[in-house]
């Protein structure tokens, strides 16, 4: 007699078998139901526990099909040593990925006033912007924003997000950075004449930032308080770069700027 097996399902109906992925530390998946993306610290009987870049955790049932990995359909499995791990962390202070691709990039966008600026955030925060899918772009001044906000039409699915140097209240810069604002366009502003002060002078073993008589240029005006070369300040300014390995090298107020675009742009801040 044939052998019929039990199960009457058109083999068009069945859903396709998807890979299993054993549930190390540190890998990145996201968990379809919730939205929620994170890197996996902790696989233990039937659950597993996620952290996002933000530190927040979240524990899921290791389900079927339960979650994406770079976009795919995965079924995570308990690794064979499944020993907690706490993954290290990228220069920002988030949870490292190793081996992540970075992802399609978003619709919206971050713009940095200055090229200094914009490295300095590229060397801090480019491993979490590759992840979150966020380009930055270079503001060359504050001046060139309405157009540039007009012509990118910010939206609820494409946010703008701006950095600026020294924002004041009242002065012309702030003005401009008021009347492009809007739910989907923030534009905040640290509170430093350059972006060097930003770097603690506890990291380039100097006391304090000098003071510069106003009216001078301040970064020769720096340059020559510290005894420092003064006709290239832009390879001081890579001396400066090079000694930043982390956040723990800047100032909170940069910090928290920084953050809040990021949050702005990706969704998990604004309104």
């Amino acid at each position: 007699m044939r052998q019929y097996s039990a199960d009457l399902t058109p083999p068009w109906k069945k859903p396709k078998p998807v890979p299993e992925v054993a549930a190390e530390p540190g890998l990145v998946v996201e968990e379809p139901g919730t939205g929620f993306c994170g890197a996996v610290i902790r696989c233990e009987a039937g659950t597993v526990t996620l952290e996002d870049r933000f530190g927040k955790h979240r524990v899921f049932p290791l389900e079927p099909r339960g979650f994406l990995l770079e976009g795919r359909v995965v079924t995570l499995v308990r690794p064979t040593s499944a020993a907690p791990v706490r993954p290290s962390r990228t220069a920002s202070g988030s949870v490292a990925v190793p081996g992540a691709r970075a992802r399609v990039a978003r619709a919206g966008r971050i713009y940095v006033e200055g090229r200094h600026d914009a490295e300095l955030v590229e060397k801090v925060w480019g491993d979490d912007l590759r992840i979150e899918g966020v380009v930055v772009e270079y503001l060359e001044g504050v001046d060139d924003l309405p157009a540039i906000v007009a012509e990118f039409a910010p939206g609820p699915d494409a946010r703008l997000g701006v950095l600026v140097d020294h924002l004041l209240p009242g002065t012309k810069e702030w003005r401009i950075a008021q009347s492009v604002t809007s739910d989907h366009a923030l534009v905040v502003g640290h509170p430093y004449i350059d972006i060097w002060e930003a770097v603690k002078p506890s990291s380039l073993g100097i006391e304090a930032w000098p003071r510069v008589p106003h009216g001078q240029d301040w970064k020769t005006g720096v340059c020559r308080a510290l005894g420092w070369p003064t006709d290239n300040t832009g390879a001081v300014w890579q001396a400066i770069l090079a000694r930043v390995g982390s956040y723990k090298d800047l100032e909170p107020e940069l910090l928290g700027r920084v953050e809040e675009l990021i949050d702005f742009v990706t969704g998990d801040g604004g309104v």
